[in-house]
C-alpha cells in the first residue's frame, strides 16, 4: 500500500490551504509555509529560508528567479577560500566533508522558495514559461496540482534543454541526449581511453551501469557484435534505449534491468562506477557518489564470476578519492586481489574539465592532482 503523498499547509486570506509536495530528491515537505510575492525583499527571504520557512510564491515568475539568485549570492558571500586542501590526507577528507555539508545546506536554503504547478504542468504565475514538455519528461503524468522548489523546477527546465540539444561525444562523432536524473557524460576524457584500449574480443561485452548508454555506444562503434548493458534505474534504461536508437545501434545492444551483472560470462566487462565514496545529496548524484564504495567493491568482488578465462574487465576510475583521503590506495589494491583479479595494464589521462583549473574551488589541489584511469583487469 502506497503511503499518502506529503502535503504543505499554509494560511492565506485567513483560510487554511494545502497542496501536494513534490521533491525528486525525496526532501520532506516544509513544515512552515508562508505566502511571498514581489514585495518581499531578498534579505527577508534569505532570513526566512535560513530559518526553515518555505516561501510559496504568488508574484511574477521572473522575479522569483531573480530572488533565488539574490538568496544564492547571500549564501555564497560566506568565506570559502580558507578551506583549500593543503595535505595531509586526513585534512583533505575533513575539507571534503565540510564542503559537502556546505553544499547540502546551500541546497536546503535555496529549496525554500517554492512554486505552485497545476496538474497540466502550467504555472499560475505572471510571465511563467511553458514547462509542460520538460515536466512531462521528468515527472510523467500527474493527477493533481502540486508545489515544488523553484530550484528543482529550473533544474528540470535545464535538463530538458540538455536532452533536446545533446552533448557532443568526440569518440562517437555524434551526440548523446541525457534525460533528467541521468548523469550527462560531461567528463569525456574517460571515453578517449575507452576508444583506444585494445579489445580482447569483438564478440560480446557487458556494460555495467550503462546510464545514458554512452559506453555501450562506444563499444558498438568499435565493432563489438553484441553488448548487454545493465542498469537498475528505469529512467536510465529509457535514456539509453533512446540514444542507441538515435545512433542506429539498437540491434547490437540488449538493455537489461539489473543491479550489476547479467547472467553468463563475457570476454569483456566494462564498468564506470561512481568515483567518490560519499553519500549523495540528490538523485542525480548517485552517478558521482558511491557510499562506502559499494558499487566499486561489488563489481570487483563479482566480476570474476562473469568473466571468460582469457577475458578482461575494464574498470574506469578516477583517483580523486585517494587525493581527498576518502579511500586508500591499499584498499583499492586489496579489493582487486581478493576478487581474484590481476592488473594487465593501466591507461591514464588527465582531467580536462573546468574545475581542475578553478583555484577558488575548495578541492582544487586534489582536482589538480587527479588522474582518470582505465584499469585492464584479468583473472589470476
Amino acid at each position: 500500500m502506497n503511503s499518502p503523498s506529503p502535503v504543505i499547509n499554509w494560511i492565506e486570506n485567513q483560510e487554511t490551504h494545502s497542496l501536494i509536495w513534490h521533491s525528486e530528491n525525496g526532501s520532506p515537505a516544509p513544515k512552515r509555509v508562508q505566502i511571498a510575492d514581489d514585495t518581499m525583499n531578498a534579505e527577508s527571504a534569505y532570513r526566512l529560508a535560513c530559518e526553515g520557512t518555505a516561501l510559496l510564491w504568488r508574484g511574477d515568475f521572473q522575479n522569483a528567479k531573480n530572488l533565488l539568485q539574490a538568496i544564492a549570492r547571500r549564501i555564497d558571500k560566506k568565506p570559502t577560500k580558507a578551506k583549500k586542501i593543503s595535505a595531509p590526507a586526513t585534512i583533505g577528507a575533513q575539507i571534503f566533508h565540510l564542503h559537502r555539508q556546505a553544499q547540502a545546506q546551500r541546497a536546503r536554503v535555496l529549496a525554500m522558495l517554492i512554486i505552485p504547478v497545476n496538474a497540466d504542468f502550467s504555472i499560475p504565475l505572471r510571465r511563467a514559461p511553458d514547462i509542460k514538455q520538460a515536466c512531462d519528461e521528468a515527472y510523467g503524468k500527474v493527477e493533481q496540482a502540486f508545489a515544488v522548489s523553484l530550484r528543482e523546477l529550473l533544474g528540470i527546465i535545464g535538463a530538458h534543454e540538455w536532452r533536446k540539444n545533446g552533448v557532443e561525444i568526440p569518440a562517437l562523432n555524434a551526440k548523446i541526449h541525457p534525460y533528467y536524473g541521468v548523469f550527462s557524460p560531461v567528463r569525456g576524457e574517460y571515453l578517449e581511453l575507452l576508444a583506444k584500449a585494445p579489445l580482447p574480443s569483438t564478440t560480446l561485452a557487458f556494460d555495467i551501469g550503462t546510464g545514458t548508454g554512452v559506453i555501450a555506444a562506444v563499444l558498438a562503434k568499435r565493432g563489438i557484435q553484441k553488448i548487454i548493458a545493465t542498469d537498475q534505474d528505469p529512467r536510465a534504461l529509457s535514456c539509453a534505449a533512446d540514444n542507441l536508437q538515435r545512433l542506429a545501434l539498437s540491434a547490437q545492444v540488449d538493455l537489461i534491468r539489473a543491479d550489476l551483472f547479467p547472467e553468463g560470462r563475457a570476454p569483456l566487462i566494462v564498468c564506470n562506477p561512481p568515483w567518490i565514496p560519499a553519500r549523495p545529496n540528490a538523485a542525480i548524484e548517485h552517478a558521482i557518489y558511491d557510499p562506502e564504495s559499494r558499487m566499486l567493491r561489488s563489481f570487483l568482488a563479482g566480476v570474476a564470476n562473469h568473466l571468460e578465462p582469457t577475458g578482461e574487465a575494464w574498470l574506469i576510475m578516477s583517483d580523486l578519492a585517494e587525493h581527498l583521503g576518502l579511500r586508500s590506495t591499499q584498499d583499492f589494491w586489496t579489493w582487486i586481489d581478493t576478487g581474484g583479479l590481476s592488473v594487465i595494464a593501466k591507461m591514464d589521462i588527465r582531467p580536462q574539465h573546468a574545475k581542475s583549473r578553478d583555484t577558488d574551488d575548495p578541492l582544487h589541489q586534489a582536482r589538480k592532482a587527479e588522474v582518470t584511469s582505465l584499469w585492464r583487469l584479468g583473472l589470476k
